[in-house]
């Protein structure tokens, strides 16, 4: 019998734990995310953070504006060295709520500069998953093609790039 009442009680709290993790029309959302990466001998490294503030324009569709600073030491000069780059997006995604689960798919487009890259405008598609710890916490797992509309190399589709990223968010109203 407690079994029976606890799965009842658990029923019964997990919509209002889902009604807890939705978007809506006017919120706020700050993501930060990080990566980093070294050779196996520990004689170079590598590493990029991001930072993106969204806003909903609807419970489901969301503009954001995206930076991303990256460093490394690994591969650029033959005697050695460093180079930073850059990458600065806008990004329209539509979010589906699935409870504490928010998938999105979306598109951005934006610029990409600094040592080590050709200077070029980009765009893609995006898709990702957040899931939400808390009402206003979630974590968010995100990947993205970025073609280059200029990089010197003609064929500026195949010669793009795929990103990821898993990071903290947190939304506000």
């Amino acid at each position: 019998m407690l079994r029976k009442l606890m799965v009842v009680a658990a029923l019964a709290i997990l919509p209002a734990m889902a009604a807890s993790a939705q978007f809506s029309a006017g919120d706020w959302e700050l993501t930060l995310s990080g990566q980093g990466s070294n050779g196996p001998d520990f004689d170079g490294t590598a590493w990029s953070v991001d930072g993106q503030i969204g806003y909903f324009l609807t419970k489901e569709l969301e503009v954001s504006l995206r930076q991303t600073v990256t460093y490394t030491d690994i591969g650029v000069t033959a005697g050695g060295g460093s180079a930073w780059a850059g990458a600065s997006r806008i990004a329209a995604d539509w979010n589906f709520d699935m409870g504490r689960w928010v998938p999105y798919i979306g598109a951005n487009i934006g610029y990409v500069y600094g040592d080590g890259v050709h200077d070029s405008f980009e765009a893609g598609p995006e898709a990702g998953i957040k899931f939400f710890v808390n009402s206003t916490t979630f974590i968010r797992f995100g990947a993205e093609y970025e073609f280059f509309f200029d990089n010197g190399s003609g064929n500026t589709f195949s010669d793009g790039q795929f990103i990821y990223g898993l990071g903290i968010g947190f939304r506000w109203h």
